[in-house]
């Protein structure tokens, strides 16, 4: 109880040897010498129990902002973090245990240390050593024009900048686009990109590819293959054929039908990109070639050099096949060409820019009106006159 009263006199100890507090104890001695021994051991009383009752109310305090908040941590500002910190600091650790009940000793102790570490920290007015970063919009700049003019070296980019109102050394142009692991100069000219390539050749440019669906049929899941060719640049799709065991035969015969002069689909195409798989035989490459086709076929391991027909399979089996339980062939057909109608007609491609590959005529002037497929999974929208609706509905359907 006396110790608690030093604390109330603000005598710092705890930290001190007990040397120290034999000196506060005739302090204190000195202090109530004038009073009376009733009059001191009231003032002691008084001082316990006020004490005392300071602490049950910080406890009922923290039972109400339990209750109100929901929350058992009180959380303090940075300016009340150091005010108890310097409190905190001048009775002592061992005072606290006693005292504190909101924080540990060491907390509050550990803000003290904190706010003395502040006062000496000079980072803040430290100077950066070293040149200074290029700016992030210049870097930028630098990278947009090197991916957009893959032939052009480093003195022409530093040159198009300069005009451009941003001065540059060459020697940073470079390690800019070594940071980004941009090809050289030199090899610019001697490397094209896939995705230029593509880009420049897309009106020639078809792929395909296969995937597979899951039937349940009486004699249990049979697998059926779907070959489909898609047209890069239109993103046209046509589904080549449907077969629960494709061979070599048949897909030479697959190769006849793209091929043919009236109604191949690959009629003006140069190239088909395709994947390893077994089944593009050398007699499916040599039909294509023998009308001007050539075949390409993808390293190992690199479905993103087919994104498009990738892209396809995604969004046929996410959008249909995935919410659907087939059981033969002759449904998957029907499925697959009902997916195909809404795919061409009814569906936006953001490929396209938001366009429809073969867009249904409408009303421009008519009521919006919704058209359904496969019991509504499939759903498509267009203006139609009122007098015209029920025609356009019987012909979706």
């Amino acid at each position: 109880m006396l110790l608690l009263f030093f604390v109330g006199c603000g005598v710092p100890f705890g930290l001190y040897n007990w040397q120290m507090i034999r000196k506060t104890f005739h302090y204190f001695t000195a202090l109530v010498a004038g009073l009376s021994d009733h009059a001191a051991q009231q003032a002691l009383l008084n001082l316990q129990k006020s004490l005392e009752y300071c602490m049950e109310e910080n406890r009922v305090l923290r039972e109400q902002l339990q209750q109100n908040t929901g929350r058992v941590r009180v959380v303090l500002t940075d300016s009340q973090r150091r005010r108890l910190g310097v409190r905190g600091f001048a009775i002592g650790r061992h005072i606290l245990s006693s005292v504190t009940t909101l924080f540990q000793p060491e907390t509050i102790l550990g803000w003290h240390r904190k706010l003395v570490a502040q006062k000496y920290d000079g980072s803040a007015r430290r100077r950066a050593s070293g040149r200074p970063r290029v700016a992030q919009e210049i870097v930028d700049a630098v990278l947009r024009l090197a991916r957009r003019n893959p032939s052009w070296g480093y003195d022409r980019l530093r040159n198009m900048l300069a005009y451009l109102g941003m001065n540059l050394g060459r020697t940073t142009v470079k390690r800019i686009l070594d940071d980004h692991g941009i090809v050289p100069a030199p090899e610019h000219k001697q490397r094209v990109q896939w995705g230029e390539f593509l880009r420049s050749h897309a009106d020639v440019i078809a792929a395909t590819d296969f995937f597979s669906v899951e039937l349940l049929t009486p004699r249990g899941l049979v697998r059926c293959m779907v070959l489909f060719v898609i047209d890069i640049a239109t993103r046209r799709v046509d589904i080549a054929g449907i077969k629960a065991d494709p061979d070599g035969a048949w897909m030479l015969q697959i190769a006849r039908n793209l091929t043919d002069g009236e109604t191949g689909f690959l009629r003006g195409k140069r190239f088909l990109v395709h994947d390893r798989d077994p089944l593009f035989t050398k007699a499916f490459c040599d039909t294509l070639a023998a009308t001007g086709v050539e075949t390409i076929r993808t390293p190992p391991a690199t479905p993103n050099m087919n994104a498009y027909a990738e892209r396809f399979v995604q969004t046929i089996k996410h959008e249909c096949l995935n919410k659907m339980i087939l059981t033969s062939q002759l449904q998957l057909e029907y499925v697959i060409g009902e997916f195909m109608e809404h795919y061409h007609r009814e569906r936006p491609h953001m490929g396209l820019g938001g366009r429809l590959i073969d867009p249904w005529p409408q009303d421009l002037d008519g009521e919006i009106t919704e058209f359904q497929r496969l019991g509504g999974l499939l759903r498509g929208y267009r203006r139609v006159k009122t007098t015209n609706r029920l025609d356009s509905v019987r012909r979706a359907a």
